[in-house]
């Protein structure tokens, strides 16, 4: 029982901070005795169509549509693309109505991966820059991304999501905000040893001729379309300097919504990407893989809760144990904080110490929530909007 306990304990902490840790030392190592990949200033630059799926986004389409025609790429070789499929309000009429972009509409909603594969058959340009309605880019955003593919190793680039988080933000926003930028740093580093293992939607880009069919009932369409082209030997960069801003979840119902819909995703992809868990295709792809998503996405949640009864059952059956009793006193507290922060969130009392145990537990919570969704076959793939601040 005793030994079971700490072994569950390891994998929870090496999920969420030992992968990090091993990560930070052996890209020490490996800076010593390999350098970067040395980008040519005077490299011709690829065609680029930059694919927006849009949702009955009108409140912000217009602020898209500016933000894409102030990319800072040549414009004779960028294509602005949105698809506005089943949109019930004035998204797609908005859209029509700017010469500079073209609009792919239609009334019927597949989900988002169905509009996708629906656009990718009309795609000619030689790299394709996928981004969210509600995000808005760098000037700099599509050169960053597409040095990288001066490297021939690279078939698909992450650019970075940052959250605007204001001064008075409440637990949701600045969880959220924490989260990613420790997020940012793993992914910066999984670079640095091989390759990412997946891409947030708010911006990455492919090569076109590496796209890979993908479901039409895809949940998280962007982390599947990047990790097939992994599985196909290509690597997966990161460029910090390409990022998409946006505003973090409306409130803490809007977050969990979202976290939910992305566990679920995560389940479904795992059964899907066979050769990403397969040691003998790819070793360091695999072992990264597993290391950063799918621990998080699988058993690491419930073992948070099956470690806290078992460190219970261990204090009351061997009460002499001083260890178990520190143990069991540390994660009672751990709890009882994400407890508390989530009841002064419920009453819109900020209190930052206690935002990063809530925002972690909700996290895990929804993780165990989106894995029975999944299984009760209750996830659509279709857009579920969450409602931003």
């Amino acid at each position: 029982m005793i030994v079971l306990f700490w072994v569950c304990l390891f994998i929870i902490f090496y999920t969420f901070f030992g992968y990090g840790i091993f990560l930070y030392f052996i890209i020490k190592l490996k800076r010593v005795f390999k350098k970067p990949y040395q980008f040519s200033l005077n490299a011709n630059l690829p065609t680029v169509s930059l694919l927006i799926a849009a949702f009955n986004e009108e409140d912000i389409i217009e602020e898209k549509i500016k933000n894409c025609l102030e990319l800072a790429y040549p414009k004779d070789k960028l294509k602005i693309i949105f698809i506005t499929d089943g949109s019930s309000d004035k998204t797609a009429e908005i859209v029509a109505k700017n010469s500079q972009v073209e609009l792919l509409h239609e009334n019927i909603r597949a989900g988002k991966m169905a509009a996708i594969k629906r656009a990718i058959p009309l795609i000619t340009s030689e790299v394709i820059v996928f981004t969210d309605a509600n995000t808005f880019l760098n000037p700099t955003a599509i050169n960053e991304l597409v040095k990288h593919y001066q490297n021939p190793k690279v078939g698909a680039v992450a650019g970075e999501k940052r959250i605007y988080v204001a001064q008075q933000a409440d637990a949701s926003a600045a969880g959220e905000g924490f989260y990613w930028k420790y997020e940012s740093t793993l992914k910066k580093w999984d670079y640095e040893l091989y390759s990412n293992v997946g891409a947030a939607g708010e911006l990455f880009s492919i090569k076109t001729n590496l796209y890979q069919p993908i479901e039409s009932d895809t949940i998280v369409d962007d982390h599947m379309i990047a990790m097939r082209i992994a599985e196909k030997g290509y690597i997966i960069a990161y460029e910090p300097n390409a990022y998409a801003l946006e505003t973090s979840s409306a409130n803490t119902k809007e977050e969990l919504k979202r976290k939910i819909r992305i566990a679920a995703g995560g389940i479904q992809s795992i059964f899907r990407l066979k050769k990403s868990a397969n040691p003998f295709h790819n070793p360091i792809l695999t072992f990264q893989y597993i290391s950063h998503r799918v621990l998080r996405w699988t058993i690491t949640p419930w073992l948070m809760v099956f470690v806290f009864l078992l460190n219970i059952i261990i204090y009351l059956s061997y009460p002499n144990l001083v260890l178990y009793q520190i143990v069991l006193l540390l994660q009672s507290a751990f709890y009882l904080a994400a407890i508390l922060g989530s009841i002064l969130e419920s009453k819109s009392i900020k209190i930052k110490i206690l935002f990063i145990p809530f925002y972690f537990c909700m996290m895990n919570y929804a993780t165990i929530l989106g894995t029975f969704r999944y299984f009760k076959g209750k996830q659509s793939a279709a857009w579920e909007k969450s409602k931003r601040k």
